[in-house]
């Protein structure tokens, strides 16, 4: 049997602001261990993807215009937007699924196009 294919995973900028923000939120509100223990399950979750990185679906938002260079996979509430390019994948976006994700995808990853 075939060992999968391992893909480089790089968090972007971006992605990396998201999980501080995200880390610093949940300290506040609901204690520095439970925003330890999120962010413990998105790294690896993200290190998932080193071995199958094209598991993930096709964001809704972008998928909807045509757009299918970016895919997501979820940690409920949270989505965890990349892109894949050759053998590596690229975090661009953490963010609770339930914020208007229709605008941020498209600052965020729409706005450099």
């Amino acid at each position: 049997m075939t060992p999968p294919r391992t893909f480089e995973v790089s968090i972007t900028h971006g992605a990396e602001r998201d999980l501080e923000d995200i880390h610093a939120y949940l300290a506040v509100h609901r204690g520095t261990d439970e925003a330890d223990l999120l962010l413990d399950a998105f790294l690896a979750k993200i290190e998932t993807l080193e071995c199958y990185p094209l598991r993930g679906s096709i964001p809704s938002e972008l998928d909807a215009l045509g757009i299918r260079d970016f895919r997501q996979i979820i940690l409920p509430p949270h989505r965890i937007i990349y892109r894949v390019i050759d053998s590596r994948v690229f975090i661009v976006l953490i963010a609770d699924g339930r914020r208007d994700m229709q605008s941020l995808l498209e600052r965020r990853l729409l706005g450099a196009r």
